[in-house]
């Protein structure tokens, strides 16, 4: 076997991501109810939160400068949630389908598959999100496009942590079957009264605040507030929570990889059931 050969073997091959990417999509657009579920749930939080603001900023001043932290933090929050779920529901359509034992037989490298539904985190998100974001600017006249650069910030630390979130959970279900498909549900919504969402840290008892400031999503929403409410973009914030969601990001890759190999010694990739 040539070396081009090996070396091709052994890197990331784009066309098995791309093969994967392909299938997702395919099943996406097969499904209606799929697409709909995708911009229903955010539709419905941003009226809902929105009427809820738009009250608020009629009976109090304090949110009335603040000019749409409630709003910005229901994107964010959607961000967030939604990014970890686009990545765990294509994982989950595997599972359903008994087909992972197949994938992982076939050349797909487990970093490709992971890369593939990161890729498909994002396609999703998008889906649900721009229409969420519209109907924040022409029902609620808050433009969250109008945070400029700093939303980069914002939103790249959000994705990188749901996805940390994302291949962690994967890995749980891998190992253990759809028995523990609710982790993939409910462990975003643990993290949330810490990530400080409508509220800033120091609302939190001290020795909570320490924990708090653990999680990266608790930098991007102080970040948020400061920008909104004082005008003023935290950068040390964002630096902050990129190096914690570097270290996020590896761990969940590491942990992944130990419950796929823990998976096919007890053969559970061949199950998948409750």
């Amino acid at each position: 076997m040539s070396d081009a050969v090996v070396g091709h073997h052994r890197g990331i091959a784009l066309h098995r991501i791309g093969a994967m990417i392909l299938r997702y999509w395919y099943l996406l657009l097969s499904s209606w109810p799929r697409l709909l579920e995708l911009i229903y749930w955010p539709t419905v939080q941003i009226i809902t939160w929105g009427f809820l603001q738009n009250y608020i900023a009629q009976n109090a001043g304090f949110f009335a400068r603040a000019g749409g932290t409630l709003i910005g933090a229901v994107i964010l929050w959607d961000i967030l949630f939604r990014g970890q779920l686009g990545f765990s529901i294509s994982f989950l359509e595997e599972m359903w389908a008994r087909n992972l034992g197949n994938l992982m037989m076939s050349p797909l490298k487990p970093i490709e598959f992971l890369l593939a539904l990161m890729v498909m985190s994002l396609v999703r998100l998008a889906i649900g999100i721009i229409p969420m974001t519209l109907i924040a600017l022409f029902l609620f006249h808050f433009n969250f496009y109008g945070i400029g650069l700093p939303l980069i910030a914002f939103f790249c630390n959000l994705i990188f942590t749901s996805w940390s979130v994302g291949i962690f959970v994967s890995g749980l279900v891998l190992r253990n079957g759809l028995g523990a498909e609710s982790i993939v549900w409910t462990l975003m919504f643990a993290i949330m009264p810490l990530s400080c969402i409508y509220y800033p840290v120091n609302v939190l008892p001290h020795w909570l605040q320490l924990v708090a400031w653990t999680l990266p999503p608790t930098y991007v929403f102080e970040g948020m507030r400061a920008l909104l409410v004082d005008g003023v973009f935290r950068a040390d914030l964002m630096i902050e929570a990129a190096a914690l969601n570097a270290a996020l990001l590896a761990a969940s890759f590491a942990a992944f990889l130990a419950l796929l190999r823990s998976a096919r010694r007890n053969g559970s990739l061949l199950g998948g059931g409750e």
